[in-house]
């Protein structure tokens, strides 16, 4: 059994999970992934399996047709998937948070109605905040929701959702004037219900075609155009009652993402470092193997430390939202770290491979330009500064 990335602590359930999502990534997924990225070909098979497997409802109560397994096990299972190929996970985040969300500030009606299709795969969720003109500032969004009798009409246009078009549930944020004193009490949460696809998939609601993307292929990202978009009261994330709450539940909806980047993070780190050390073992320079030489060996050192420190940071994270914590300034912490150390874990890997790295027909490749979008994703780097740093200072304030 391979040493590095090892969770004490876990149950036997969790354990049997881990496994069989492990080998259906090194059966279905590591095998296929390089012919499906570089063709931006959407997994369908790979969803299939993953939908059979009961992975969708991974994290959604029994009650509602899941397995009701916690976050740390949902972190677990993402690391694994981005071991085999970071799309694929990617395809599952946005879903688990939007059912995060359902669970924890949804009505009893939107609980009971949207989250058992969810825990099927037959309803796939999107997750949308961002705006061609803000993306860490998002209070600068312009997206608005506007009381009309017993409904609200959307106007706007939302930018980077993953699985825009595959999706049949988005919760989005946007602004509605309640008369609060913050701008953060001025945004509220719709989930908006759409016909999977491109065009227009709601009356009012377009999903444009797929933006192409340097790297994290084969899963769609798009806009979304909101153009009097008409909506009862009860598409509210919680019900009426919880207009002015939707940058809150947003924001607890974005630390289960950033626990979720941080084991992609995890994933790739780990795929990139088996990639490096076999090469490593099996390429011969100046009469030995690449691994002998002690430059080579101490990357691999350098590498197997800071997965370590970045799988023991998420699963901290994970844990403690688990227990009904809060956990902004750790997320942000595993996240930050996370993040970082696989830019640089993948590119030590790179290196190894030498000339050979820069070839399509190698793995490292693909990670290559999969591992800067999670320096981005979820908040950019310096936004977890900002996070963690306030954090500290309230938690040390004089």
């Amino acid at each position: 059994m391979a040493r590095l990335a090892q969770t004490p602590g876990l149950t036997d359930v969790q354990r049997s999970i881990l496994e069989t999502v492990r080998e259906f990534a090194d059966r279905e997924i590591i095998p296929h992934a390089q012919r499906l990225e570089h063709a931006d070909e959407y997994p369908t098979d790979i969803l299939d399996g993953m939908r059979e497997m009961g992975l969708f409802g991974l994290t959604i109560a029994e009650e509602h047709g899941g397995l009701g397994e916690s976050l740390l096990t949902y972190a677990l299972v993402v690391e694994e998937l981005s071991r085999g190929w970071m799309s694929i996970s990617g395809i599952v985040n946005t879903h688990f948070i939007v059912a995060y969300l359902i669970s924890q500030h949804g009505s009893v009606e939107q609980r009971a109605r949207l989250l058992p299709k969810m825990a099927t795969g037959e309803v796939r969720g999107a997750f949308s905040m961002s705006e061609p003109e803000c993306g860490s500032d998002v209070s600068a969004i312009r997206s608005k929701a506007v009381r009309d009798g017993d409904t609200y009409v959307l106007n706007g246009q939302k930018m980077w959702l993953t699985n825009g078009a595959y999706s049949s549930v988005v919760a989005t944020l946007v602004k509605t004037d309640t008369g609060a004193d913050s701008v953060y009490g001025n945004m509220s949460t719709f989930l908006l219900e759409k016909e999977p696809g491109f065009g227009e998939t709601a009356p009012g609601l377009t999903i444009p075609g797929r933006i192409d993307k340097m790297g994290y292929k084969g899963v769609e990202t798009t806009e979304m155009v909101l153009d009097g978009v008409a909506v009862p009261a009860s598409a509210v994330l919680g019900g009426e009652g919880q207009v002015g709450r939707g940058f809150y539940q947003m924001m607890d909806g974005i630390e289960v993402g950033r626990v979720n980047v941080a084991a992609r993070a995890c994933g790739i780190s780990i795929r990139a470092f088996e990639l490096a050390v076999a090469y490593a073992q099996q390429r011969r320079t100046f009469g030995q193997p690449l691994a002998k030489h002690q430059a080579i060996a101490f990357k691999l050192a350098e590498m197997g430390t800071k997965i370590e420190a970045a799988h023991a940071l998420m699963v901290n994270a994970a844990r403690l939202k688990d227990a009904g914590q809060r956990n902004d300034v750790e997320a942000g912490m595993a996240k930050l770290l996370a993040s970082e150390y696989c830019a640089e874990v993948v590119q030590e890997a790179f290196r190894i491979h030498g000339g050979y790295g820069y070839s399509k027909e190698y793995e490292i490749e693909r990670l290559m330009r999969e591992a800067p979008f999670l320096l981005i994703g979820e908040g950019t780097s310096e936004i977890q500064k900002t996070i963690i740093s306030r954090g500290l200072l309230r938690d040390y304030k004089l």
